[in-house]
């Protein structure tokens, strides 16, 4: 089958002098188009699955332009992947080999991947307690058993993902997709439930101000759940691209903003949210009182969360949502804000969201 493969020799090609270092780095990226074996069905319980529409992560881009920050990063996660790898975890797919032992599902049916590569997909018994408890991102197994080390469909080498011809996965990482919602809403499946999840867990206040920092799938299924759930939440969006930003109005943002210069982002949000700018000796401004009840952060850069906390209200919350490198020792620079505080919940977690009875959307405007 083709495939899309990381942690192979790159395949170079001649890079214009007016490049920007995304697009040098990409020269170099050890990624290129292979012909692999067809995945084998990993224990009885797994199946095949033919990808028809493979989102494109966050993470999946900052590996293959090997956009891993200014300094070299301690990222404890490299702890938990193996290489060569095919990337793609969100993923729309349909069925077409059943392994012996596999249970609801169907040759032919259209599914969605939760793609955690928890106990029950490694064949480990009695599951850990993380996974045990439903906390399937949280498990204690991702290193072990005999499948090759990674947190996900993806990371894996020997559980390719999206990113080719075919996917092996277990049974109880597949969930049918409804006749009526479209690949192109369906794709989103694995986005929407870390937005919902991050949201649900910390939802905002009642008539509260929040802003979703970044619009990209993260920030818009964030935007969409918002307006749907909490209709009385006034939401700000920042937005890196044109694009974005219409399509953040579209979806209902109060308030859209550009992404720099983060002094003129700090003193709009300042200004919209009703709080009073104060300025330390050095660097930016912070409110006090402040401006936004919650922030939901789907970029999770140091700059992002230094402006977050900086426009926060006392005792807001700030979800990090999305994932970026370590900063180290040279990232932002913490704001003191009055009780702030710290709370290691995990908010991105897909553990089965979706399934639990939230319906994915069918309209296009969702699209």
């Amino acid at each position: 089958m083709k495939a899309l493969v990381y942690g192979v020799p790159p395949e170079p090609f001649e890079v214009p002098g007016d490049a920007n270092a995304l697009t040098r780095n990409l020269s170099q990226s050890p990624t290129g188009l292979r012909q692999l074996p067809e995945p084998r069905l990993l224990r009885p319980d797994w199946v095949i699955t033919r990808p028809r529409l493979t989102g494109i992560c966050g993470s999946d881009s900052k590996q293959i332009l090997m956009d891993f920050g200014e300094h070299d990063a301690d990222n404890a996660m490299a702890a938990f992947c193996s290489f060569p790898q095919v990337m793609g975890h969100e993923v729309v797919a349909d069925v077409v080999e059943l392994g012996p032992q596999a249970r609801g599902l169907a040759v032919g049916q259209r599914v969605v991947l939760n793609p955690w590569l928890s106990c029950g997909p490694r064949g480990i018994e009695p599951p850990c307690p993380a996974c045990a408890g439903g906390d399937y991102s949280l498990c204690w197994s991702f290193a072990d058993g005999d499948i090759k080390p990674g947190i996900h469909t993806g990371v894996s080498a020997d559980v390719t993902g999206g990113y080719a011809e075919l996917m092996p996965a277990h049974d109880s990482m597949l969930f049918a997709v409804p006749d009526a919602v479209p690949d192109e809403a369906a794709v989103f499946a694995d986005p929407f439930s870390v937005s919902l999840h991050a949201i649900t867990r910390r939802p905002p206040p009642r008539s509260g101000r929040v802003l979703v920092y970044g619009a990209g799938s993260l920030g818009l299924c964030a935007l969409a759940i918002l307006r749907a759930l909490y209709p009385d939440v006034a939401v700000a969006v920042v937005a890196r691209f044109p694009a974005q930003a219409e399509l953040a109005r579209r979806f209902g943002a109060a308030k859209v903003l550009a992404h720099e210069p983060r002094l003129a982002l700090i003193e709009e949000l300042v200004a919209w949210g009703g709080g009073r700018l104060r300025q330390p000796l050095l660097g930016l401004p912070m409110a006090h009182p402040g401006a936004v009840d919650v922030v939901y952060d789907t970029v999770g850069k140091p700059e992002t969360f230094e402006v977050g906390v900086r426009v926060l209200t006392s005792r807001g919350t700030l979800v990090k949502a999305g994932v970026h490198t370590p900063a180290g020792g040279s990232g932002a620079r913490c704001t003191s804000k009055r009780s702030a505080g710290s709370d290691p919940t995990p908010s991105v977690s897909r553990r089965s969201t979706v399934s639990a009875g939230t319906p994915l959307p069918t309209t296009s405007s969702w699209w």
